[in-house]
C-alpha cells in the first residue's frame, strides 16, 4: 500500500508486478519468487538479506537454517534464480561463491571507482617476494619451510610471519621427518582475497611459468628476506608492491 504525503489517495501496488522504477533499481520479488516466509516475507528475499547483512561468506546450510530449514540444494536454487533477476535488471552485484561459501561482490567493471572508495583504508601491502611464497605455499601445501627456501632460492623465514600475521598463511601440521618441521597452507581468507571458491579453481602453473620465472629473476637480485612492507609505508628493496585490502 502507498500513501500519498497528503493522505487522500492511495495506491494499490501488486509486488508480483511492481516494475523496475526510472532509475534502475530491481524490483521488488514476488510471493511466487521462492515461496513465502513467515510473515508473509519472500524465502528468496530472506536469503537476500541475510547476504546482503553479511561481511564474510556463508555456506549454503547455513543461510538454509537461518531462512527457516531450506536444503542447501534449495538455497542455491533461490541463489540462481537472485542471480538471474540481477542479471536481467542490470544489478551491479552478483552472489558468489567463494571460499565454500556464498557472498554479495559487486562486478569487476565497478572496481575502478570502489578502488576509490576504499583508497582511504589501511591495506597491508604484499611485494613481489611475498607473493612468490604465497604462490609456493598455495600450489605445493602443506609445504616445509625448507622447501619454500629452495624453490625461491632465499630465506623466507620473515615473510611467512608476515603472511602468517595478515592470516593468508596457517601452520598445516608437522612434517613426518627427523625434526618434524612446520608445514604451511593457505587459509580460508586466502580464498576470500584472491576470489576463489577452492584451492581447485587456482589458475594452472603452466600459464604461470613464464611470468613466474622472470619474476623470480627481478626479485632475486637485490632482494632482503623480510619481503613485506610495513604499514608505516616502507618498501623492501627491489620488491614490486601489490596491494592486498586487509
Amino acid at each position: 500500500m502507498i500513501q500519498k504525503n497528503d493522505g487522500m489517495e492511495e495506491a494499490v501496488a501488486d509486488e508480483s508486478t511492481a516494475p523496475v522504477d526510472d532509475v534502475g533499481r530491481v524490483e521488488t520479488l514476488s510471493e511466487d519468487d521462492g515461496g513465502v516466509h513467515e510473515g508473509s516475507v519472500p524465502i528468496r528475499s530472506v536469503i537476500e538479506a541475510v547476504l546482503f547483512s553479511t561481511d564474510s561468506p556463508l555456506p549454503a546450510a547455513r543461510i538454509g537454517k537461518i531462512a527457516g530449514g531450506l536444503s542447501a540444494g534449495d538455497v542455491k536454487g533461490h541463489i540462481a534464480a537472485l542471480n538471474e533477476h540481477y542479471d536481467e535488471h542490470g544489478a551491479s552485484f552478483r552472489i558468489e561463491e567463494i571460499a565454500k561459501g556464498y557472498q554479495m561482490l559487486t562486478l569487476p567493471e565497478y572496481n575502478e571507482w570502489l578502488s576509490k572508495l576504499f583508497k582511504a583504508r589501511g591495506e597491508f601491502k604484499v611485494t613481489g617476494a611475498a607473493m612468490e611464497a604465497l604462490a609456493v605455499v598455495a600450489y605445493r601445501q602443506p609445504v616445509m619451510r625448507a622447501e619454500i627456501e629452495e624453490i625461491r632460492g632465499v630465506g623466507c623465514g620473515e615473510v611467512l610471519q608476515r603472511l602468517r600475521e595478515m592470516n593468508l598463511v596457517k601452520i598445516a601440521g608437522r612434517a613426518d621427518v627427523i625434526g618434524r618441521p612446520l608445514l604451511y597452507g593457505t587459509t580460508k581468507k586466502f580464498l576470500e582475497v584472491f576470489g576463489l571458491a577452492s584451492l581447485d579453481e587456482l589458475p594452472a602453473i603452466e600459464a604461470l611459468k613464464e611470468r613466474g620465472t622472470k619474476g623470480s629473476a627481478e626479485g632475486t637480485e637485490g632482494q632482503r628476506d623480510e619481503g613485506i612492507e610495513g604499514e608505516d609505508g616502507t618498501e623492501a628493496a627491489g620488491d614490486q608492491v601489490n596491494k592486498v585490502e586487509g
